[in-house]
């Protein structure tokens, strides 16, 4: 992350309708802040930026005291640079992510393998065995199922993520680019993409024959360097520097894609990826990442 320099902003975001950000709240956290300004709400009861100048004190002090502060009170603390907070590029993991599921357990379930696909998964994402190899094991067990039940997944099991369409949707009529990058498989990262309104997706290839499931992926594996490759080609293409983008993923194969960007947000993560991001989403929804580029109630397009 590149260094931050004053002036700085700290965003305090609440959970939609939870009633835990008010005047008095917002004042505990102004009394924690340096050289701080008055605060500015960008959406009542839910989301307040708080100006400030660092000073002699580090960032890194600055930051670890309030977002300290934000767990005991469960809401969310954003603190960055104030002039390169807006962003012209998202990036987006999928899975458990702009979803509430991973897609990959859903099809084991119709396999009767779910609960131990599941556990695979669940290594995986915290980092405790490597992403390809655990892919691979995983589609193997899938072998056999006819491809149509990925229609019934996507209409009867996926759920999408609050405030994920509205983040979308914000930034690209702001100008920003959005690229849903993910781990799992393109049958569901187009019509994901689709509904969100993402100028594109990218997703690893299952291999079909005769309309079932080979128990195959195609090469290359889309994982944790992939995802990093990525977000360097957009950025590129796009003309903008590191500080113009974000990225937001929960497993341990988004941390290269999180380290790169701008701004890296661990969203409802594995501890791991939640302690190495610049920033964590624990208790509001993907919203959340609208108020900490600035944008106001007003803003949202909803």
């Amino acid at each position: 992350m590149p260094s931050i320099t004053p002036p700085c902003v700290a965003t305090i975001v609440a959970r939609k309708g939870s009633g835990l950000l008010d005047r008095s709240r917002i004042a505990e956290a102004f009394a924690l802040l340096p050289d701080a300004a008055e605060p500015t709400w960008l959406a009542p009861a839910e989301a307040a930026d708080i100006a400030f100048t660092p000073g002699d004190e580090t960032m890194s002090a600055v930051k670890s005291r309030l977002e300290h502060w934000g767990r005991s009170h469960e809401v969310d603390v954003f603190v960055q640079p104030q002039a390169t907070r807006r962003k012209g590029l998202l990036l987006a993991d999928m899975d458990s992510t702009l979803i509430g599921q991973e897609c990959i357990d859903e099809l084991a379930d119709f396999a009767g393998l779910k609960a131990h696909v599941s556990a695979i998964t669940e290594r995986a994402m915290r980092g405790e065995i490597a992403f390809e190899p655990a892919l691979r094991e995983r589609v193997g067990l899938l072998a056999g199922l006819p491809v149509s039940i990925v229609a019934t997944v996507l209409a009867e099991r996926i759920t999408l993520t609050p405030g994920a369409r509205m983040l979308v949707q914000t930034m690209r009529a702001h100008g920003a680019y959005c690229a849903l990058v993910s781990g799992g498989f393109t049958l569901f990262t187009g019509p994901v993409a689709e509904r969100l309104g993402f100028d594109e997706n990218r997703g690893n290839v299952l291999l079909i024959k005769d309309g079932t499931l080979t128990g195959q992926v195609a090469d290359p594996i889309l994982g944790r360097e992939a995802k990093l490759h990525a977000l360097i080609e957009l950025r590129d293409r796009l003309g903008l520097t590191a500080d113009a983008t974000m990225a937001v993923g929960d497993g341990a194969n988004d941390l290269a894609m999180l380290d790169e960007a701008g701004f890296g947000v661990a969203f409802h993560a594995k501890p791991a990826v939640a302690a190495a991001a610049h920033g964590r989403i624990d208790h509001g929804d993907l919203s959340a990442l609208l108020y900490a580029q600035g944008y106001t109630a007003a803003d949202i397009v909803s």
